[in-house]
């Protein structure tokens, strides 16, 4: 659907086909609120305690916008904290729109990871997770982070109860996965800047985490799953215990957990089956080199079935098992396997490496967390917290290859097969050493094994100050990651080398030595030359965060309308990073894997801030209420200098029923360590399936063939592919090198946000509609200075003028400046450093409807009840520019899988309960648009196919047994949708996204005592 009607048509067809009420999230106070009381219900605005607790039925959490509190609705003097500011409000409107999602919510989804259960709301792109394989995936190890308007996990600032939890990498994003579950009252999403209040990194938005506050007994929580083919289990199981003393002075809550989920591989969804298609196999390629080339006639002897130059002189030759060469390209004379681990794809033999990698990777995972506070008086609480999770994560990436470091055989080689030998033989220089290409299948599969660490502990003191009703609240948090991550097993190119220069093929060194000509051979790599050949590559970062803050806040003095209240906040926060990678690393001596150096650094920034809250008018006609939020911020960051960010946001409730909501905010994000102080720090970045989509010299390639062919040509070879191979040139492998290098000349990037919305909460007679909501909030992001790389596959792009960027075909484009490549004409290198880059900007519509019906006011139709929850998000725009001097790009509506996003312009998730007693049934419908894909506006001269609509149908069920016992079932993806092929590129998707498990069930419990 490319136009708005069309959206909204489908939207409304959503929530009749689903007609069932929403349940309301109930939301909890933050900890560190200086008064507690009861939480409000955010829909209905009773105090909690006139609700069903959480976890009881009727009715399952579902994601609640924050909504109008009405002047006659009996909160007392009960004061809570609203995420996305620090004054303590008797009521529960907020001027920024705020999404809450219950933990009964989360857990209907049947994820074991919060980060799976938030990514089904529309408002999240998924971010990095347990889902997909390759370097990436190594990259992620297993983290799970949060992505909010698709703006990068780096932008997305997420609390625990209003306090920043550890990083989890050097870029100073979180992993969610780390917060037990069983703690978690409710998940409340502010989308938008909120840097005034909580300072940087909240350029999109907050998602805070609120803990339960009091607990008095034990409780078990338990939850298995699988698919339905028996192939990924996921189990997890916690328990939480807590005691309030009699006169509510002392409380303390403790939980334990423990989560454990199956590795799933590409080998085990035939969807993988052509997955990322590499020119790296196992039986080993000679790679001809440009200098040195055999002759054409003994190719053409190598192959006397075939007419004289079909097999050219500079392809690269294959082993077979017999003895005999296959050309790679064009696959003559290629006698080896054609199906599962080797395919013949577009006439070239290669190798499917998503069949080996894991699509979801194994994870084991231990968790604690405790709190307690006392009461010493009304001037002073004492209270303390820790936090500490392990992580196991285990990631397959396939077997090793030779990709980055050159394997040099003697010509001497005793293994060299007699039909390479004469073609060696008829080079210009025939005793030198030559190249090969070659895939480890005789080691196991590549593993990277994670191990994370990660804890913080708090302790502080909060009270009343003893004059009006200020209150402050100070404390230090001190937070550590440590991480080792090992590679088992490395391969050692030197190794390698000695042993492939070695006159007797390395027998001398280890038993056996090492043939690396062909399949099938028993003796290829002995078991003694596998051993010497491989380590355990070890990796070590530590990573640390402390805080100290304060914050006092109160009435400042009266209106007419209100109080006038206040907050004054003081931080100092420093993070410090170092990073110890194996010798082998530093040294570049680990096949597939780029020279790494140490790296140390770290920054602090001191910071004061200052909120105030104004209500206007108050009771008069046509003003409920009108109230103006004002907040600024000064921070000074001992790296990159002084910055402000500010706020303004207003709410005007018209009548009781209505009100309508908006702001601005100017927020930050300041560089961080990784961008900063990164050492030169190698990745991988997939590129496309080749001829299709890949490097553009390929002469496969559109670009090659295309009216400009010409042009390319001579560009090509200004650019390192030499002019002997420049027409015949094949870059058969899906993915390149990039290497990321740190800037201490970044500045922080600036963004403004602005919002306006509306919640609408109808005061209807009629029991079918006075349980009905609706809001709407429009917003606009615009940021400028972004701190980024220039992505690969935009960088050859842009540098061979794929989108027009480069239209002179000039070898000094700076695009063109990024790109090396070896004497073979092969991507060597992308160098990509960290630069305060050109814009990012996005904008949309959020729209929300609650509703439920009490089904006896339809009839005799009992005590039941249905409830119906949508949530919808249309994305208006999404543009990016590289450099300030470029016109912004327009990426809405396109889906990008090497940059892992997906910008459809709806998104919506619908979710209907009907509840009658005990049981309570639910039906989940998840809706994601068709996009482009993202060549349509990198290189609109050739796009790569889009996708279509994506819908998943979930159905979940509770039962309560009574008031100590409850169960809980699910089938998530009902329909076993499969994933959906992105760019056309057989086995190419984004987990996550699109559903790589298939059908799959759940079945829970929870016992209290």
């Amino acid at each position: 659907m490319s136009k708005v009607s069309g959206g909204i048509s489908t939207l409304a067809l959503g929530w009749a086909l689903v007609a069932a009420p929403a349940v309301h999230a109930q939301t909890a106070p933050a900890a560190n609120a200086p008064v507690t009381a009861p939480a409000t219900d955010s829909s209905s605005m009773r105090p909690a305690a006139d609700q069903t607790s959480p976890g009881d039925l009727p009715g399952q959490g579902a994601a609640t916008p924050a909504a109008v509190q009405g002047a006659g609705d009996d909160v007392g003097t009960k004061e809570i904290v609203v995420t996305g500011s620090r004054i303590v409000r008797s009521d529960y409107t907020s001027a920024s729109p705020i999404v809450t999602s219950s933990v009964e919510a989360l857990k209907a989804t049947g994820a074991v990871n919060v980060e799976q259960s938030l990514n089904q709301l529309p408002q999240f792109v998924p971010g990095s997770g347990s889902q997909g394989g390759g370097a990436s995936a190594a990259a992620s190890a297993g983290r799970a982070t949060l992505n909010l308007r698709g703006l990068g996990d780096k932008r997305t600032l997420v609390l625990l109860d209003g306090r920043r939890l550890p990083p989890s990498t050097v870029f100073n994003v979180t992993d969610v996965n780390v917060i037990p579950q069983s703690i978690v009252e409710s998940v409340e999403t502010i989308t938008g800047g909120a840097s005034a209040v909580y300072g940087s990194d909240a350029i999109a938005g907050v998602v805070n985490f609120r803990t339960r506050r009091h607990l008095n007994g034990v409780e078990i929580d338990g939850q298995i799953g699988d698919t339905f083919r028996g192939d990924r289990l996921a189990a997890d199981l916690s328990a939480i215990g807590g005691w309030t003393s009699r006169n509510d002075r002392f409380n303390i809550i403790a939980s334990v957990g423990y989560t454990k989920r199956d590795e799933l591989k590409g080998s085990e969804r035939s969807f993988f089956d052509l997955g990322i298609l590499s020119s790296f196999i196992g039986q080993g390629t000679y790679v001809p080199s440009a200098t040195n080339l055999p002759s054409q006639a003994a190719v053409n002897a190598a192959f006397p079935n075939l007419a004289a130059g079909t097999v050219a002189r500079t392809n690269s030759l294959g082993f077979n098992a017999n003895g005999s060469l296959f050309s790679q390209v064009g696959a003559y004379n290629y006698t080896g396997p054609t199906t599962g681990d080797y395919v013949t794809f577009g006439n070239v033999v290669r190798q499917p490496v998503a069949r080996q990698q894991s699509i979801d990777r194994p994870l084991e995972r231990y968790n604690f967390f405790a709190k307690a506070d006392y009461e010493i008086s009304d001037a002073l609480t004492l209270y303390a917290q820790a936090l500490y999770t392990r992580t196991d994560a285990r990631t397959n990436v396939g077997n090793s290859l030779t990709q980055f470091i050159p394997v040099n055989v003697s010509a001497s080689n005793p293994f060299i097969p007699a039909s390479l030998r004469a073609v060696l033989a008829s080079r210009p220089s025939p005793n030198a050493s030559f190249a090969i290409n070659r895939r480890f299948v005789e080691l196991p599969p590549r593993v990277f094994e994670t191990r994370f660490e990660t804890s913080q502990f708090i302790v502080g003191a909060r009270g009343k100050l003893g004059f009006g009703d200020w209150t402050y609240d100070i404390y230090g948090a001190r937070d550590r990651n440590v991480i080792n991550d090992d590679i088992a097993p490395g391969v050692l190119g030197s190794r390698v080398n000695q042993l492939l220069q070695a006159a007797d093929g390395g027998n001398s060194v280890c038993a056996g030595g090492y043939n690396p000509f062909g399949i099938g051979n028993a003796t290829s790599l002995s078991a003694a030359c596998a051993a010497y050949i491989t380590q355990r590559i070890r990796r070590y970062e530590d990573i640390r965060q402390n805080t100290v803050e304060g914050a006092v806040q109160g009435t400042l003095f009266s209106l007419p309308a209100g109080d006038v209240k206040a907050s004054f906040v003081g931080t100092y926060r420093e993070n410090k990073y170092s990073f110890v990678p194996d010798a082998a690393l530093i040294a570049g001596d680990v096949f597939a894997t780029n020279a790494t150096n140490p790296t140390r650094g770290s920054t602090n920034v001191k910071e004061i801030a200052t909120e105030v809250f104004v209500p206007i008018l108050k009771d008069v006609p046509g003003f409920h209420s009108l109230n103006v939020s004002l907040g600024g911020r000064y921070s000074n960051y001992n790296v990159t200098g002084d910055v402000w960010t500010y706020k303004a946001e207003g709410e005007w409730s018209p009548v009781r029923m209505l009100l309508i909501r908006g702001g601005y905010q100017r927020a930050v994000r300041a560089p961080n360590i990784g961008e900063l102080f990164s050492s030169p720090t190698g990745a991988q970045v997939q590129i496309g399936n080749p001829p299709t989509s890949g490097d553009p010299c390929d002469v496969r390639s559109v670009s090659r063939s295309g009216s400009n062919g010409s042009q390319v040509r001579a560009l090509c070879i200004a650019t390192g592919v030499p002019t002997s191979l420049v027409d015949s040139y094949n870059f058969t492998t899906v993915a390149i090198p990039v290497t990321n290098t740190g800037n201490l000349a970044l500045t922080p990037e600036k963004a403004s946000t602005k919002t306006l919305g509306a919640v609408l909460r109808p005061e209807f007679a009629s029991p079918v509609f006075n349980s009905l909501s609706f809001s709407v909030d429009y917003y606009d992001i615009s940021i400028r200075d972004v701190i980024s790389t220039v992505a690969g596959n935009t960088a050859l792009a842009k540098c061979y003028n794929q989108d027009g960027s480069n239209p002179s075909y000039s070898a000094t484009n700076t695009f063109c400046q990024l790109i090396s490549r070896d004497n073979t004409g092969g991507i060597a290198n992308v160098s990509l450093p960290y630069l305060n880059l050109g814009g990012l900007k996005t904008s949309g519509i959020d729209f929300q409807l609650d509703w439920a019906v009490p089904l006896g006011s339809l009839g005799s139709l009992g005590e039941g009840r249905f409830t119906l929850n949508s949530v919808v998000s249309y994305l208006g725009s999404y543009q990016i520019k590289n450099f300030s001097t470029d016109a912004f790009q327009e990426f809405r509506g396109t889906i990008d899988a090497t940059n892992a996003l997906p910008l459809p312009r709806w998104r919506y998730t619908t979710t209907g309960n009907l509840t009658l007693g005990d049981v309570d049934f639910g039906l989940r419908w998840r809706h994601l648009n068709a996009m482009r894909d993202v060549t349509a506006v990198i290189r609109p001269a050739s796009p790569a196919p889009g996708v279509p609509a994506y819908d998943l149908f979930d159905l979940t069920a509770r039962v309560r047994v009574n008031d100590a016992y409850q169960f809980r079932f699910g089938v998530t993806n009902l329909f076993d949708k499969a994933p959906l092929v992105i760019a056309g590129t057989p086995g190419n998707t984004l987990p996550g996204t699109y559903d790589v498990l298939g059908r799959s069930f759940y079945v829970g419990f929870k016992a209290r005592f």
